[in-house]
């Protein structure tokens, strides 16, 4: 016998039994999108690797270490989407959909990053991500926000805080970036290998370390807030203002500055200290620059995107999902005429009732064994024919869940009974 193959290291299937949680997820996710008049966008899963090297940028985890990166038989170099964003921009662009105008998008989707596997982190996870171009104002960065608060209330969460920063623009975050690598370079024998390495390319990423040796360093270095353009702090105050107004919580914490290059202004994170050291389940901000940094004219943007094993892994830790749902009839048929006369009344009665859950036993077997797959079905009720129902044109109608006597219903009169039951 051949040795059975696996899937890959975090790389996962999702079995029967925890479909129905993904599709409960994706419903909410959805209704979500649809009130807030969100459009769907889909995007290919395999794009030019160029495309994340020029936006995420060169000098990151994600570029350097992540990416399922390969040459195609025309020797070009092609890489799983590590994240979607770029993609968005990308099909944007090209579409001719970005520019002097404004557009809310959305897309749910896999994505794929080569990095060790832990709870609610995996090497091909699932993201939906929320993206919106033509508008600077600090209203759509609080609709987002506003957004994602709106989703935790609908899906029941509570244990989850939200943090926020501004970036300021590019032009004073590279003013700031000076100031940082200056102070950090007179520090230099405090800094973990890691941070050197970023010292001058991402020095940003540094004050988000999670090392605890350089907690006092990080805490006294030069604050990105005092160095913000007054533009900048005009929209990081008006998004605090309607926050506030909303009575969205928050905490601004200047040491959150996200992992990618592309980021200005207003950036967000969604945080639970449910999921160990790993805790943030949304994040996102503005990103003014990228479209014209991936080709296009310039346009504002701002987005969030949010991992949904993640998202799922914490609505089981506060058993936030619904059950699973049941059928709500389950046909036994007894006999081969009762086969044949069964499966076309079971078609009939979807048919007529499109919301009903109809089983069908279809593997033959005693009336006993049959009850008992009815049973293990979790289904409400039972329809029986056999060789006496078709003489009849009737069904046995028994009840598995409530206490109610068995009886005995005419094939034209099933569908009234069903929808009276």
């Amino acid at each position: 016998m051949s040795k059975s193959i696996k899937s890959i290291r975090g790389m996962h299937d999702v079995l029967p039994a925890d479909s129905s949680k993904w599709q409960y997820l994706e419903s909410v996710l959805f209704s979500v999108m649809q009130q807030y008049c969100y459009q769907e966008i889909r995007m290919p899963i395999v794009e030019s690797t160029s495309l994340f090297s020029r936006s995420i940028g060169e000098v990151t985890d994600i570029v350097e270490k992540e990416m399922y990166t390969f040459d195609d038989r025309n020797g070009d170099s092609l890489t799983l989407r590590p994240e979607g964003t770029a993609s968005c921009v990308r099909a944007g662009i090209q579409s001719g959909i970005l520019h002097n105008q404004m557009q809310r998008l959305w897309y749910m989707g896999p994505m794929f990053r080569h990095e060790r596997p832990q709870k609610g982190r995996y090497r091909q996870f699932h993201q939906i991500g929320v993206e919106t171009f033509g508008m600077a104002n600090a209203e759509i960065d609080a609709e987002l926000i506003l957004m994602s608060a709106g989703l935790w209330k609908k899906l029941g969460l509570s244990d989850v805080r939200l943090e926020i920063n501004s970036l300021g623009s590019n032009d004073s975050r590279a003013e700031y970036k000076s100031i940082l690598v200056k102070y950090f370079e007179n520090n230099i024998d405090q800094l973990d290998e890691d941070s050197k390495r970023r010292l001058h390319s991402n020095p940003l990423r540094i004050l988000d370390t999670k090392n605890p040796d350089m907690k006092a360093l990080v805490a006294s270095a030069p604050l990105l807030s005092d160095h913000l353009d007054d533009e900048s702090k005009e929209h990081f105050e008006k998004l605090k203002s309607i926050l506030n107004q909303a009575g969205v919580e928050f905490t601004v914490n200047p040491n959150l500055v996200r992992g990618l290059d592309y980021y200005c202004k207003t950036v967000f994170e969604w945080i639970t200290d449910k999921l160990g050291a790993q805790g943030t389940i949304c994040a996102g901000g503005r990103y003014d620059g990228l479209v014209s940094q991936l080709g296009g004219k310039d346009t504002p943007a701002a987005g969030f995107a949010i991992g949904l094993e993640r998202l799922l892994a914490l609505l089981e830790e506060d058993e936030l999902i619904p059950a699973p749902v049941n059928p709500d009839i389950y046909m036994i048929m007894l006999g081969e005429r009762a086969e044949i006369e069964g499966m076309v009344l079971a078609e009939s009665l979807r048919t007529e009732n499109p919301d009903l859950r109809v089983m069908v036993n279809c593997s033959g077997g005693s009336l006993k064994n049959q009850l008992k797959k009815a049973d293990k079905s979790f289904s409400d009720m039972v329809l029986i024919i056999g060789e006496e129902e078709i003489e009849k044109q009737s069904v046995l109608v028994k009840y598995l869940r409530e206490d109610k006597e068995q009886c005995n219903v005419t094939f034209d009169q099933l569908n009234s009974f069903i929808k009276n039951s």
